[in-house]
This record gives C-alpha cells, structure tokens and sequence, in this order.
C-alpha cells in the first residue's frame, strides 16, 4: 500500500538552531497519526515541511507519493488543514466562510449545508464568527478543512481549551473521516486523545521522535513496576506484584469483599515522556 504520507530523515534549521532533526515515518490511508510533544517541540514545523509550506534542509518528504518542494494545486486540493490560526473571517457567517473556501476547491455550496449539521452549526450557520464560541469557531475550521473531501487532514490541536462534549463531537467527527479512507496527522496535548483515537504516535522532543509506535505498546514497553495497586475498603492501599505469587493474597481480598478499586501500574502517555525527557508534555 502506498503511504499517505512519507518522510526519511527530516531536518531542518532556523538561524542556525536546530528545529527537526532526522523525523523518518509513515502513514498510511486510513490512519490516524498523532504527534505529541511541548510547546517549541517542532510539531507545527514538521506540518508546514509536510505541507510544503516550509523546505526542509536536508531529507525527504511525499505526500500520495509527490514530493512536498514539488506539491501542486492537484495536492493541494486533497489536503485539509485546521491550525491553530483559525483562518476564518470574523465579520463573514459561518455558512459565508464555507462557501469561500468552497469556490476555492470549485466545491457545490449544496455540499456546505451537508458539513454544518454533521459538525453541529446548521442553526448558527448565519451568525457571524466574531460572536461564537471558541468551541464553535473550531469546529467551524474543521469544516473548513473538511470542505474539499481530502485526503489528508492536518489538524494542529483541534480540540485545545474546549469542553468535553465538544471534544466528543469532534472525535465522532474524526472517526467518521477515518472510516472514508483519509489519514489524519493529529497534533495534542491531551492524552485521552491520542490513547483513544490514534493508531500510531509519535513522541517528539526539542527536534527529535524519541518514541514511536501504538499508543498501547508503548505504554506497556515502560511498565517496569508490572503491578497491581489495589485499594481496600478500609482505605489502605495495597501493591503487589503481577504474578503468581499473588494470586492467593487477591483470592483472599476477594472472597472477604475487601477490594474497593484493583488498578495495574501501566504507565500513561504523559508518564512515558517525562520518564524519557524529565519534563511533561504541556
């Protein structure tokens, strides 16, 4: 299968500090990639070189199979991208902002009607951006970056600083583009995110991926305590290890009805990063 998305030993420079140093992965239609890293981390300059908005130094890149410093309009018309610069018009409606970008990608207005009740802003389809809400202004640019069916969705932090039920409207909406074939390149901080929705991750640190692959196993790579933690009803707090050993002693908390919550040590996302960086991801 041809990747959506390649890149082989990635780097690039500004003013002579290092931005991205030797980023090699692949993505393939269907997926969904997620980048996690700190702020200043390069996450939003590894999608401009992906875009072709930037040129790398040394390297290479394609995007369905193109090589990003040659990416024409054909490209561009499969790619969708949601930045953190909303890139709307705050005195045009919802409704007149799509129907912009919908002439730009020679996309029936029809179609624009179809977007706004899937991301929930049909009834405020004539409200002007400047009066939504930041919630509401996101997903107004994810239907932007949906509008022209591509093949490809950037999305830097789409669902930053909004409320949970916006965040799983969002993800619903993610899925579904997932189901259609697209790959996604998703940039978070949040954990849930990335554990729940991603296929692969990335870990990426001052320039660097320091770890690569399914959320899952590379949790369970770092599990060095392989325990159980388990709470009794009484309060105390219980840890033993993940063997045979202490088969009878949970047998024994169970047939007393002494067990509150039993939680194995896997680590999380966020322990893994500070674990390899000494340093948390936001």
């Amino acid at each position: 299968m041809e990747y959506a998305i390649t890149a082989q030993n990635l780097s690039i420079s500004f003013r002579e500090k290092q931005i991205l140093k030797d980023i090699t992965l692949n993505i393939q239609p269907g997926e969904i990639f997620g980048l996690l890293g700190p702020s200043g981390a390069g996450k939003t300059t590894l999608i401009k070189l992906l875009t072709g908005q930037l040129r790398q130094d040394s390297g290479f890149a394609r995007l369905l199979g193109t090589d990003t410093r040659k990416l024409c309009a054909r490209e561009h018309r499969q790619i969708g991208i949601m930045m953190d610069t909303l890139g709307l018009y705050e005195r045009l409606s919802a409704y007149d902002n799509l129907s912009f970008y919908a002439d730009i990608y020679h996309v029936p207005r029809r179609k624009i009607t179809d977007i706004l009740k899937d991301i929930g802003l049909y009834e405020a389809r004539n409200t002007a951006v400047s009066k939504l809400s930041k919630g509401m202004k996101n997903r107004l640019s994810l239907a932007r970056a949906l509008i022209n069916d591509a093949k490809i969705l950037f999305l830097d932090e789409p669902t930053s600083g909004l409320d949970p039920v916006t965040v799983k409207e969002i993800h619903a909406i993610l899925a579904k583009q997932q189901k259609q074939g697209s790959a996604l390149f998703l940039t978070t901080h949040n954990m849930f995110e990335a554990e729940s929705l991603c296929d692969h991750i990335a870990l990426l640190n001052e320039g660097h991926i320091i770890e690569y692959g399914k959320p899952s196993e590379i949790c369970q790579k770092y599990n060095h305590l392989n325990r159980f933690q388990i709470t009794l009803k009484n309060g105390e707090v219980v840890s033993l290890k993940n063997s045979r050993d202490s088969v009878s002693q949970i047998n024994a908390y169970l047939e007393q009805e002494q067990i509150e919550t039993i939680h194995s040590t896997e680590p999380t996302l966020e322990t893994v990063f500070v674990e390899l960086t000494g340093r948390g991801l936001n």
